[in-house]
């Protein structure tokens, strides 16, 4: 796999349990790919994430996230394969009983930090990043929707992955700030990393040119859109 590879699936199955849900999934992603991964309810978006995160094993086909084969995949890899990644999901899921920067502080710590300036140090940078860079004290309910989801890719982002997955990431958020989130990832993969979107959100799709993965009738097809395309 090249050097700028993020994700290479070559005919893969994907499976929950017996059923199988997407066949002959081809999917190719290379640092800085901007990619919405679109299709309706229940057409396999979410399925092909967890495969990617290692929720779901690949039980046929090949396919790599970074340095991980995901067919050798063992379950105790799991851990260290999600530290290479970032994930933001679609209603936040922040810790309601502590503030911006314990939630941050919570991953830090779980994923194996220990210096205590070097993590202060990386929270302030990730809450610069995501324009909260004053907001580390404040609680999740003091917060708006759209500062709640800057939050969560502030947490996606603490690790330094190559590929951030976002499943439905604006799905709760007026389009407003729908729209401010979406400029946020796409500055994220400017900067050399990869994002992969799962949204119903096609409104706002024109405003990119970027890739589409569309899930349909049990397949994936892969295709190009450019800036006010749709």
């Amino acid at each position: 796999m090249a050097l700028d590879t993020i994700v290479d699936l070559k005919n893969v199955s994907v499976f929950q349990g017996d059923h199988l849900v997407l066949s002959d999934v081809n999917i190719h992603i290379n640092k800085g790919d901007f990619v919405y991964l679109i299709g309706k309810t229940g057409s396999g978006k979410s399925s092909l994430l967890k495969t990617l995160y290692g929720e779901l094993p690949v039980k046929q086909g090949e396919g790599n996230v970074g340095e991980f084969d995901l067919t050798k995949l063992k379950r105790k890899q799991v851990p260290f394969l999600r530290r290479n990644l970032g994930i933001v999901f679609q209603d936040f899921e922040l810790l309601t009983d502590r503030n911006v920067n314990d939630n941050l502080l919570f991953v830090l710590r779980a994923t194996g930090w220990k210096n205590k300036i070097e993590m202060a140090a990386r929270m302030q940078e990730v809450l610069d990043k995501v324009g909260l860079g004053t907001k580390g004290y404040k609680m999740p309910h003091e917060l708006s929707g759209g500062e709640q989801q800057r939050v969560a890719v502030a947490r996606a982002l603490l690790n330094d992955p190559d590929l951030i997955l976002a499943d439905e990431p604006t799905g709760n958020l007026d389009p407003n700030t729908t729209e401010e989130i979406l400029n946020l990832l796409y500055e994220i993969s400017k900067n050399g990393r990869a994002v992969l979107m799962a949204t119903h959100d096609y409104v706002h799709m024109k405003k990119f040119s970027s890739h589409i993965i569309r899930c349909a009738d049990s397949s994936v097809q892969t295709e190009e859109v450019r800036q006010g395309a749709i």
